[in-house]
């Protein structure tokens, strides 16, 4: 039977809800911290770092001071590009599965990340789901011209509409506290993925939540007798 989609168009989180590039961002974190003489975090402790944009991340976990984060997120920077953006990543079990066949069914999507864009593009590509979506959508390199969730919501909603997409009933899908509070104030309702790296009260707030592929995949397409 065809499937149709509630959702006019689909936004995607990437780090924690299509990608597990937990192990590269533990490597560079590792570096990049000893190398400004602090405290290496620990693998548990991930969930503090994966998710808001790292220049906040450097103020809030380890107390630099704003010039400070911005000298580590350019070291960190570099050293993912020297690297290479897509090493140690893959992608979670299904999620590219569901993003082809929402390309199939006819459902624009869309990158909403706080991952600098140009990351986010080089990790699309990696995997293939680059000519699945409408739009490719992160935050500025420095992370401060363009770092805000709300703001990179609006922006991957902006470029949809600019090239004649629906988005009058979008939906962000993501797996932090960040991804709630960005799509609520940018009017978008949200899908919460417990696979990444978040506490289970961060939900809170989301239209719903999900534990694995299939629940997700169960509110995002569902069948179209109309389509017959």
């Amino acid at each position: 039977m065809p499937v149709r989609s509630p959702f006019s168009c689909v936004l995607w989180d990437v780090d924690g809800t299509l990608v597990d590039a937990s192990e590269g961002i533990l490597r560079r974190l590792t570096t990049t911290l000893e190398h400004f003489g602090r405290r290496a975090p620990t693998r548990g402790e991930l969930s503090h770092w994966i998710g808001p944009p790292m220049f906040e991340s450097f103020q809030a976990n380890v107390g630099m001071t704003p010039d400070e984060a911005t000298e580590a997120v350019a070291f960190y920077r570099g050293l993912n590009k020297s690297e290479g953006y897509t090493v140690s990543a893959r992608l979670y079990p299904g999620v590219g599965e569901l993003v082809h066949d929402l390309h199939a069914a006819g459902v624009p999507q869309s990158t909403a990340s706080s991952k600098p864009e140009v990351q986010v593009v080089a990790l699309m590509d990696h995997f293939g789901l680059a000519p699945d979506l409408e739009a490719m959508v992160g935050a500025s390199l420095d992370e401060r011209t363009l770092s805000a969730k709300s703001d990179i919501v609006r922006e991957a909603l902006r470029r949809l509409a600019a090239n004649g997409f629906d988005v009058s009933r979008p939906v962000l899908i993501g797996d932090r506290h960040h991804d709630v509070e960005g799509g609520r104030d940018a009017d978008v309702p949200v899908v919460f993925v417990r696979w990444g790296f978040s506490w289970p009260h961060e939900a809170d707030g989301a239209q719903a939540a999900v534990d694995d592929i299939e629940q997700l995949r169960a509110l995002l397409l569902v069948d179209d007798p109309a389509g017959d």
